[in-house]
C-alpha cells in the first residue's frame, strides 16, 4: 500500500513525497544566475545555457520560487532571490523607454517588443520578494505596476493587451488570453501582498470575459484575438505547437483558469454564497471539459498540448506545466466541493510525474515528452524553468484558497 499512499492527498506519504520534489526542484535550478542577474536558460540536468537568451519572464519566475524557498526557511534561495531582482532592476530593464525588455541575447544585445506576459510576471516576481523581505523589491513592485497601468491594461475594456514595440510606440494588433491569464495571477498577487483591491476587481473583470468566451465554445477557450477581441479561432493552424500561440484549444490552460477563478471567487465572495456559485460552477466546467478532452485521450497516460474545437487532439506532446497545473487545480477543487472524483484525479496525476515526468536522475521535471511519453524538445528543449513545478507542492495544501501561494507560505498557511 506504500505507493498508493505516496500520490494519495493528505497522506503522510503524499505531503512527504511533494516536500522531497520541491526540495529537488530548489536545488536543480539553483545554478540560472547570470553576472548581471538574468536566469540563464537551464538544461536537462541544471546546466546554464550561456548561449540562449536570458528572458525576463523566466528571471521572474526564479525569483517568484527563490522568494518562496526563503520564506520557507531554506538556506540560500533569499540570496538567489536577490540575484535575480538585480537582473529585473538592472540589465533586463529598459531605463530609456520604460518597462523591461523581452531578454537579453547571449551576446548582450535586447531581445525586441514588450510583452505583456513578461510584465505580468514581473508583478509577480515583486509581490513574492516584497513578502520575503527582499531589498528593493518595494521599489521594483511600484514600477512593474505603474508601468503595467500605464502601456497593458485597458480600464474601458477590462481587459489587457499584449505586445508593444521596444520603444512602446506601436501596438500589435494582437490580443490573447494568456498574457491576461497571468495578469490574473499577478494582481490576485499584488492585492494579497500590498492590500490593494483595484487589482483583485480587474482580476474579476478579465475572468468574466473569458467565461462568456468558454461559454460560447462548449467550454473549449479561444486564446487568440483581434485588436477589438474578435476570436480567431483558425490562429496558427499552420504552426500548432507554438509555445505562446498554439492553434486550438489548449486543455492546461483551462485548468488553470479553473484554478485562478476558484481563488478569485473565494477571495471575492467566499465560497458559500450564491454569486460563488457561478463561479465554481464555471470552474468545474472549465476543468472537466479540459481533463475529459486531454487526459489520456490517445492511449498514453499524459495531458496533450492542444486539441481542436470539436476536443479531438491536435499536438499529442505533454508538457510538464500541464500536469503541474493539473495537480494543483485537482487537489483545489477537491478542497472547495469535497468530491472524491476531483481526489482520483489528483492521485492519477501524482502517479504520472512520479512514473514518468519527474526526472529521478538530474533532477526537476521533463519538460516535453511525445505521444508515447519518450522525451523530446522540439518546444521545450531543456528544462528552462522552476515555476509550475515549485507551485505543484505547495499549492495543493495552500489551506486558503483564496490567497496567493507566496502569501499563503508567508502567513503560515503552509
Amino acid at each position: 500500500m506504500g505507493n498508493v499512499q505516496k500520490y494519495q492527498i493528505d497522506t503522510k506519504e503524499n505531503l512527504t513525497f511533494l516536500k522531497g520534489v520541491g526540495e529537488g526542484i530548489l536545488n536543480f535550478g539553483k545554478r540560472f544566475p547570470s553576472p548581471g542577474g538574468s536566469s540563464y536558460y537551464l538544461g536537462d540536468d541544471g546546466t546554464p545555457w550561456t548561449d540562449r537568451p536570458r528572458e525576463t519572464w523566466v528571471t521572474s519566475r526564479m525569483v517568484h520560487v527563490y522568494s518562496i524557498g526563503h520564506m520557507q526557511g531554506y538556506e540560500g534561495c533569499g540570496e538567489l532571490a536577490d540575484q535575480g531582482l538585480k537582473g529585473l532592476m538592472g540589465e533586463l530593464h529598459d531605463d530609456a523607454n520604460g518597462g523591461w525588455y523581452a531578454g537579453l541575447k547571449a551576446d548582450g544585445g535586447y531581445l525586441p517588443t514588450k510583452q505583456c506576459y513578461a510584465h505580468a510576471f514581473v508583478i509577480l516576481a515583486a509581490t513574492s520578494a516584497l513578502l520575503a523581505g527582499r531589498e528593493g523589491a518595494e521599489k521594483l513592485l511600484e514600477d512593474a505596476c505603474g508601468i503595467y497601468d500605464e502601456k497593458f491594461w485597458n480600464e474601458e475594456e477590462g481587459l489587457s493587451c499584449d505586445t508593444w514595440n521596444t520603444e512602446f510606440t506601436e501596438l500589435d494588433a494582437y490580443r490573447g488570453l494568456n498574457a491576461n491569464m497571468h495578469t490574473v495571477e499577478a494582481f490576485l498577487a499584488v492585492a494579497d501582498a500590498v492590500g490593494d483591491e483595484k487589482y483583485r476587481v480587474r482580476a474579476g473583470r478579465i475572468i468574466d470575459h473569458v467565461l462568456t468566451w468558454a461559454r460560447q465554445n462548449d467550454w473549449r477557450l479561444p486564446e487568440h484575438f483581434s485588436s477589438d477581441w474578435v476570436v480567431n479561432l483558425e490562429c496558427n493552424k499552420e504552426k500548432p505547437d507554438d509555445p505562446f500561440k498554439p492553434y486550438g484549444a489548449t486543455p492546461g490552460h483551462g485548468i488553470e483558469w479553473a484554478r485562478l477563478i476558484t481563488q478569485w471567487t473565494a477571495s471575492t465572495y467566499g465560497l458559500d454564497s450564491e454569486k460563488s456559485a457561478k463561479y465554481l460552477d464555471a470552474a468545474k466546467n472549465l476543468y472537466r471539459r479540459a481533463v475529459s478532452d486531454a487526459w489520456n485521450c490517445d492511449g498514453a497516460p499524459g495531458i496533450v498540448y492542444t486539441t481542436d474545437w470539436n476536443g479531438k487532439a491536435v499536438v499529442h506532446d505533454r508538457m510538464h506545466w500541464t500536469l503541474a497545473e493539473a495537480i494543483n487545480t485537482s487537489a483545489v477543487l477537491y478542497r472547495v466541493t469535497g468530491e472524491e472524483a476531483y481526489a482520483k484525479d489528483y492521485a492519477a496525476f501524482m502517479e504520472y510525474l512520479d512514473t514518468v515526468v519527474l526526472d529521478h536522475v538530474n533532477g526537476s521535471w521533463f519538460h516535453q515528452l511525445d505521444e508515447k511519453n519518450q522525451l523530446m524538445g522540439t518546444v521545450w528543449p531543456g528544462k528552462s524553468d522552476l515555476y509550475h513545478a515549485f507551485q505543484a507542492t505547495l499549492i495543493p495544501y495552500n489551506g486558503r484558497i483564496g490567497v496567493s501561494i507566496a502569501a499563503a507560505v508567508n502567513c503560515g498557511s503552509l
